[in-house]
């Protein structure tokens, strides 16, 4: 199964290479809407969830994405924000680029956490874990792929 999300996940960061070179609100909306679809395909494969939770896992599914859309848009508004002043990049732009980036992982956390307990509350604290395991590992298949093409600071 760790291969099917694998070869997933790498389909869905090729949907995220055309970002890093065009306008960022345009671009983030054609992304996020590929992405979705694609996401929610992974996972409606990989949860093989019972006939009788599936319903309100879509219904809570599709509440989650609706929340974390605001965090994927700010996560790729930081990294274009960086891609555009890396190379020049002052304490003060830094700080502030690595705050930014800190409080969106936070709060990603906290949408997991919010969402496990609906999830378990629509389905069962089995399938709620499969759940953000599968979130959590398409997240971070498609951050390491993005961050080995993203340059170090200072690098030119």
């Amino acid at each position: 199964m760790k291969k099917v999300l694998l070869i997933a996940a790498g389909l869905l960061i090729m949907a995220f290479q055309p970002i890093m070179a065009q306008t960022i609100d345009d671009e983030i909306s054609l992304v996020q809407e590929a992405f979705g679809k694609d996401k929610k395909a992974i996972i409606e494969a990989t949860m093989e969830l019972p006939e009788s939770m599936a319903p309100a896992f879509w219904t809570v599914y599709d509440e989650y994405e609706t929340a974390r859309l605001a965090n994927g848009r700010e996560r790729i508004k930081i990294i274009n924000d960086y891609l555009g002043s890396y190379a020049n990049l002052g304490e003060a732009e830094a700080d502030a680029l690595a705050l930014r980036s800190l409080k969106n992982d936070i709060e990603l956390a906290q949408l997991h956490e919010t969402f496990y307990k609906k999830f378990k509350k629509a389905t069962s604290a089995l399938q709620a874990a499969k759940f953000i395991q599968i979130d959590t590992y398409i997240h971070n298949t498609i951050r390491n792929a993005m961050q080995q093409e993203l340059p170090f600071i200072g690098e030119k």
